[in-house]
């Protein structure tokens, strides 16, 4: 009896006491959504356009105004796609309370249910329940974390933020394509460009991988050839458009 009450009074214990913290995973996630993002779609644009024509300064304009606007627009899913998911939990939440307060019963009996499931019962089962709907912060969370599987946007990035960490991360993955063309001509530039981006985003995907699913080189070789469909459809594009400049 001791041991199982010292069970339930653990668990409770835990999910009130438990650290929210901005886990650097998700940074991580971010910033490489957004350099990811930059660094393919003004890779294929400026190829495209260096390849139908050799003025600098054309490939250089089209690939700076391709940047700051694919800066911001990255920076403004972020930051709506983050807002909605706060307006989501927190809809929830005003449904759980009215739950709890006018179905406390069935309410319960979905707590029940989430333990039972994870392997308790008997007496044991139920101190569990009963800790945990003794207290309505308590009951509530686990209901949100447990039976929802949703987060509290409180203990992430606010959308602000994550909003200026992609547009960012956009923004700087963004020019790496476009330095060469900043010194030598496109005829030189293209293959610099092409080589130092595929090489970036092989970095990029690797590190993702590794920190996910542990396979460095599968991650990293596929962000590379997404890197490489964009270049081709931007070069494509760009030798069925080719002028010349007089």
């Amino acid at each position: 009896m001791a041991a199982s009450k010292k069970v339930s009074d653990e668990m409770s214990r835990n999910i009130i006491a438990e650290p929210h913290t901005i886990g650097q995973g998700a940074i991580f996630r971010d910033i490489i959504l957004g350099g990811q993002d930059g660094v393919v779609n003004v890779l294929g644009i400026v190829l495209g356009v260096a390849t139908a024509t050799d003025s600098s300064q054309i490939v250089l304009l089209s690939g700076i105004a391709a940047t700051f606007a694919e800066s911001v627009s990255m920076a403004a899913v972020a930051y709506t796609s983050s807002r909605a998911e706060a307006e989501h939990y927190h809809a929830e939440v005003e449904r759980e309370k009215y739950e709890m307060e006018h179905l406390s019963d069935v309410e319960r009996q979905e707590i029940r249910d989430i333990y039972k499931a994870k392997g308790f019962e008997g007496k044991l089962l139920d101190q569990v329940v009963d800790k945990i709907c003794s207290d309505n912060k308590v009951w509530l969370d686990t209901m949100m974390r447990e039976e929802l599987k949703l987060e509290n946007p409180e203990d992430s990035m606010s959308p602000f933020k994550q909003g200026l960490l992609v547009g960012g991360s956009a923004l700087i993955g963004s020019f790496i394509p476009i330095i060469p063309f900043l010194l030598l001509a496109p005829h030189l530039a293209i293959p610099v460009a092409l080589v130092a981006s595929l090489a970036i985003l092989f970095i990029v995907g690797a590190l993702k991988s590794k920190m996910t699913s542990g396979k460095w080189l599968k991650g990293g070789l596929e962000l590379m050839l997404i890197g490489g469909a964009a270049a081709i459809a931007g070069y494509v594009v760009g030798v069925v458009f080719q002028v010349k400049n007089p």
